[in-house]
């Protein structure tokens, strides 16, 4: 088992504390490019910068769920990587049907899925550097049919090589039908995490979910605006003792230049989710082990193939 990384493969036990759904280089896809001049990073320095202060604060480890139509940068996230001193793993798969739909138009599950494999086991478009992880993704409240396309293809790739899936929901919405489609598509429930559940979904979604065995994503930390961090530390705190706690994975998902440390220094960005949301949850009653299987365990478990 290991973790693959854009610099070759480590032991899990070398990953560390690790945000788990990031992003590092992207970019806005045409026709919406344009639309908000704050979304989208373009920076090789500002992400080593973003990345060397989450490593100061104890960060080991990022997961960069970037897509093709999207921007991904292999080289760019090697060389943010090398000179951070940060682990990242980079992503296969594709992002919602709004930007993935006409770059997929005529490709068939088998095509989409060899892609997925190659980029896993071979590299992304020729670099050498390989994803450790596939991304699927559903709209607000269904699946367009590029994006079951998608998920067949992922549960074929999963398959084929052991690395795990992510997800991005739209606000948490389709959650249960989407983790339950990509089960059906093959996939372990052990290496399946679905994104950006902390949106305020019914409690029992909450359950269900975690009932089904798989990953809980919670992703979207800082971003008061959808959803109080103290409702997400309510919410940790009941799975935990419930004893969930090791379904568990954190990120914030940042995505903007103004919630960077590195363009603003009044927010702490990626490093939010040691600074401002661990304290939460140990003030909460959250034990120090808990939080440590959140940071550390649960991170290094899933993404290991």
């Amino acid at each position: 088992m290991h973790i693959r990384t854009v610099l070759g493969d480590i032991p899990p036990g070398e990953m560390g504390i690790t945000a788990c759904h990031e992003h590092l280089l992207w970019v806005v896809p045409e026709p919406y490019a344009g639309e908000d001049p704050d979304l989208g990073f373009d920076s090789v320095p500002a992400a080593v910068d973003e990345l060397r202060h989450f490593k100061r604060l104890g960060g080991a480890a990022l997961v960069e769920m970037t897509t093709a139509e999207i921007g991904r940068h292999p080289q760019g996230l090697a060389q943010i990587s090398r000179a951070a001193g940060v682990h990242v793993i980079a992503a296969a798969g594709h992002h919602k049907a709004k930007f993935s739909a006409a770059a997929l138009e005529g490709q068939t599950v088998e095509q989409i899925a060899a892609r997925m494999v190659t980029e896993v086991r071979d590299g992304i478009d020729g670099t050498g550097i390989r994803a450790g992880v596939i991304k699927a993704a559903t709209s607000a409240g269904e699946a367009a049919e590029s994006e079951l396309h998608v998920i067949r293809a992922a549960g074929l790739a999963y398959q084929e090589t052991g690395a795990p899936v992510s997800t991005h929901t739209e606000a948490g919405t389709f959650a249960v039908e989407q983790a339950q489609l990509l089960l059906e598509a093959g996939v372990r429930p052990d290496k399946l995490c679905v994104g950006h559940l902390d949106r305020g979904l019914e409690p029992r979604t909450y359950l269900e979910l975690a009932g089904m065995g798989i990953y809980l994503g919670f992703d979207q930390i800082g971003k008061e605006k959808y959803w109080p961090d103290a409702e997400r530390v309510r919410l940790i705190q009941d799975l935990v003792e419930r004893g969930h706690g090791g379904q568990i994975l954190l990120s914030g998902d940042t995505a903007r230049k103004s919630a960077w440390y590195a363009h603003n220094p009044q927010t702490q960005g990626i490093s939010h989710l040691l600074v401002r949301f661990s304290p939460a949850l140990l003030q909460a009653g959250v034990s120090p082990n808990a939080i440590h299987h959140l940071l550390v365990e649960n991170p290094a478990s899933f993404f290991a193939f």
